[in-house]
């Protein structure tokens, strides 16, 4: 099988393969939000952080392979599928990774990375340039793979060392080029990708978490009395949801594209550290978030205790932190907008102490509404001016 590319003036596009494969990560990212609900604490955080990070790692492997593998293949097919059964058995496990369903969990992750990935080194064609690079790649996931398989069979707290040490070898692979005895080291410049797909597939996930965001609303709200406070709060908790998507999607995602179009030869090095890893605090932030508006949901008129009260800061937080590092990668500029506004939110939640919840959160929703509104006046009167210095060059 011969890797696909783009050709001149023409895009991939994410399939209804992909989406439908994306369909699972619905699940693991609700999953992974109940265990932050349920263990408001720095040992819940932690675990929350941790099962997101393998989620993560879950999803990302398999975006970038559809870059180079059309989906609409039926031996490619059959291997999504595979990967997805692998995810949801991988999603089921994640409330008792840690305890009784480890091994469920562990197999899963291990099941969708093997298969996946041997499907790839069997089916590339030997003169194809990324052959070397996927043998090198599925090699290093292959022992890491046995390091979580073993973990799982551990004790708890041997085991959470263990996987610890699987989920950093992980992360550690694309900056060591997964460095192979006998194969070397794959150099970042040989991971060519197409931009568009490649760019549209994380605008599509971010779309996965914020729909996440969404049903726990509608969940929260659904057990509960509508009171006034409660509908205010249901209200307040959609408004902040789309004031996050319109954020991402007014200008970041636009920009992004191009960026990631222009950098030619870079465009492996940028996603890698832009897209595989600095888009993680943005959907940490996204399910972050989500449990904030479920906790003012549930107690509108009530005082927040300080945990709570940092998870309804830390959301917009975490995400508006991700947005400037990823800008700051992709064009080496700092969002100062965005960061102000980082800190005015910091600034609310400790001033916070002495509000309701539903009056913290509408606080951070004006701070959002602000910024946004900021953000795309500044981009409309850009654009009338260009329009106008375009037409006086004309004239």
């Amino acid at each position: 099988m011969h890797v696909r590319r783009a050709y001149a003036g023409e895009e991939q596009r994410a399939t209804f393969l992909e989406l439908f494969f994306d369909l699972v990560f619905v699940f693991a990212v609700t999953q992974v939000s109940h265990v932050l609900l349920e263990d408001i604490s720095l040992t819940g955080a932690a675990k929350t952080l941790f099962l997101l990070l393998v989620v993560w790692w879950a999803w990302i492997y398999t975006a970038w392979m559809t870059n180079w593998f059309d989906p609409d293949e039926v031996a490619v097919r059959i291997v999504l599928l595979a990967g997805m059964l692998a995810s949801l058995l991988m999603a089921i496990a994640i409330p008792e990774a840690f305890g009784d369903r480890a091994l469920l969990f562990a197999a899963g992750y291990v099941g969708l990375q093997l298969v996946r990935n041997t499907f790839v080194v069997l089916a590339i064609h030997d003169s194809e340039p990324l052959r070397a690079p996927f043998q090198r790649l599925w090699a290093w996931n292959s022992w890491v793979g046995v390091i979580w398989i073993v973990g799982a069979l551990l004790p708890e707290d041997a085991r959470i060392a263990v996987w610890i040490a699987a989920l950093v070898l992980d992360y550690a692979g694309p900056l060591a080029g997964y460095w192979t005895p006998g194969l070397g080291r794959t150099p970042i410049t040989d991971w060519e990708l197409e931009h568009s797909h490649f760019a549209e597939r994380f605008q599509l996930f971010i779309i996965i978490a914020l729909g996440e965001s969404i049903v726990l609303t509608g969940a929260a709200a659904s057990d509960l009395e509508l009171t006034l406070p409660r509908a205010l709060a249901i209200v307040t908790a959609f408004l902040v949801t789309a004031v996050l998507w319109w954020l991402y999607f007014d200008q970041v995602a636009r920009r992004s594209v191009e960026d990631f179009a222009a950098a030619d030869d870079k465009r492996g090095l940028l996603g890698r550290d832009a897209y595989t890893y600095l888009h993680i605090p943005i959907v940490a932030g996204i399910i972050v978030n989500a449990v904030g508006d479920e906790l003012v949901i549930a107690h509108p008129t009530e005082k927040l205790p300080a945990d709570e009260l940092a998870v309804l800061a830390a959301g917009p937080i975490l995400y508006l932190l991700g947005h400037i590092a990823f800008r700051l990668r992709m064009t080496a500029t700092l969002a100062t907008r965005r960061l102000i506004a980082t800190v005015l939110i910091a600034a609310a939640a400790a001033a916070g102490a002495a509000l309701p919840a539903l009056a913290v959160a509408v606080i951070v929703l004006l701070i959002l509404l602000l910024l946004a509104a900021s953000e795309t006046t500044g981009r409309v009167r850009a654009k009338r001016t260009d329009s106008r210095a375009s037409t006086a060059t004309a004239s």
